[in-house]
């Protein structure tokens, strides 16, 4: 079995829906998690701050426009007078389940209970979608096997147990449907994952089933391999392994998942697949534990970064001398991102600069402070191994005429990463585009 996440773009219109039952009949046997669309996220988290303010009037004028909305998309989705009449009667249960929410005191409690009637509606819509095809479907509530502990973290064995349980149930059938990213806690109450979306819910249900493959599924072709804001030839990368993934998640790669997201994913070694809902023949961006050789896989950028280099003869062979600076980043909550040492001075890099002031006066008590603003990290990621033989030198080959601040390479077997000036970025990524997937 596979497990299919369609995200909240995917399901947005009538036609969109449509086309993503298409690839769920195509796809066969399949479990498929689906969250709520954007423009219903966001109904319902104006419907929970009114609610908050005591605003009833408010709240109910945004549930009534939301219950129009779907009536008008049952309208498009169901031609066939009965499950029309099925789907508005659905629409209906769920729209009173939020307003008999809002003549009491209204709480967090409350807030996650409207907030997921979203996903649960959207899952019920589609349910009803692939049934009017002839196919058997059933719908899995999250609520009935998703629980977090008393530490928000998923409890995988409780998970495992009840799901593969509910799926016993019905040993003949092979679509099954579930909410993203809603849950239960350890109290039993209605509560989400915290982080990681309906994404996280697949890796963790893939996990929990042995599932053969996790698809993710938007409206873009995978990761790409450089940055298209800057270079026009950009192409989706075929295949990463899980931890070139995680370096460019960092960098807020179009279409890459946070590492935490997929991890239940990479410690199951179940390959995850990015695929595009507008073009479900593409093959997209396969994730695994399987690492290629060899193979420079993307080029990415981080821009409004900021180093600073702090010079002291004095203190930098003193023993403790880099725990003292980094106490300082600490104290102000302020992450380090690249970090080069020599025998009088440390340079690093921060993207946060909210407390540059404090951290640059705290510092000056170890040394002489420079800090350069304006700046932004490029990274090659792929298999970077420094025994891969002219890896190094063709990289700085390609950047002979770029001047670059800092590098950063052998903390990652996936990683290089350099500093150059924001304005000598483009012409950074362009060249490296020529050198690394155009040359070769």
């Amino acid at each position: 079995m596979k497990v299919l996440k369609f995200g909240n773009i995917s399901i947005s219109t009538a036609d969109k829906l449509k086309a993503v039952v298409d690839i769920i009949v195509e796809s066969k046997k399949s479990l498929v998690v689906v969250s709520a669309p954007d423009e219903t996220e966001k109904d319902l988290k104006d419907i929970s701050d009114y609610l908050y303010k005591k605003n009833q009037e408010g709240a109910i004028e945004v549930i009534n426009k939301l219950e129009q909305d779907y009536f008008a998309l049952a309208d498009a989705l169901f031609p066939d007078a009965d499950y029309k009449t099925k789907a508005t009667d659905t629409i209906k249960i769920h729209l009173a389940n939020i307003r008999s929410l809002s003549s009491d005191l209204f709480t967090l409690f409350e807030e996650r209970i409207v907030r997921a009637q979203g996903a649960t509606l959207t899952t019920h819509l589609l349910h009803l979608l692939i049934e009017q095809q002839g196919l058997p479907v059933v719908t899995l509530s999250a609520i009935d096997f998703m629980r977090i502990d008393k530490n928000s973290e998923p409890d995988i064995t409780y998970i495992r147990e009840k799901l593969n349980a509910l799926l016993g149930d019905y040993p003949e059938t092979e679509i099954f449907i579930t909410q993203g990213y809603i849950c239960r806690n350890a109290y039993g109450e209605i509560d989400n994952l915290r982080r990681g979306g309906s994404s996280y819910s697949a890796a963790i249900i893939g996990a929990a089933i042995h599932a053969e493959e996790i698809q993710i599924w938007t409206e873009t072709d995978g990761i790409y391999n450089n940055d298209p804001r800057y270079v026009d030839k950009v192409k989706p990368i075929g295949q990463l392994n899980f931890d070139e993934a995680a370096e460019l998640a960092y960098f807020e790669a179009q279409n890459a998942l946070h590492p935490t997201c997929i991890l239940p994913a990479k410690v199951a070694n179940i390959p995850v697949k990015l695929l595009n809902t507008l073009q479900p023949k593409a093959s997209g961006t396969l994730i695994s534990n399987t690492t290629l050789r060899n193979q420079v896989k993307a080029v990415a950028a981080k821009e409004g970064i900021t180093a600073i280099q702090i010079k002291s003869g004095r203190m930098l062979l003193a023993h403790g001398f880099l725990r003292r600076l980094f106490e300082v980043f600490e104290e102000f909550e302020t992450p380090i991102d690249m970090l080069a040492t020599s025998e009088i001075g440390v340079s690093l890099t921060i993207d946060n600069t909210k407390h540059l002031e404090e951290i640059v006066n705290d510092l000056k008590k170890y040394g002489t402070v420079a800090v350069d603003t304006d700046m932004a990290i490029v990274s090659v990621i792929g298999d970077a191994d420094w025994q891969s033989p002219g890896l190094v030198s063709s990289i700085l080959n390609a950047l002979k005429h770029v001047p670059i601040r800092m590098l950063s390479y052998g903390g990652s077997n996936f990683n290089f990463s350099f500093l150059v000036r924001q304005s000598d970025l483009k012409n950074a990524l362009h060249l490296l585009n020529i050198q690394i997937f155009e040359n070769n």
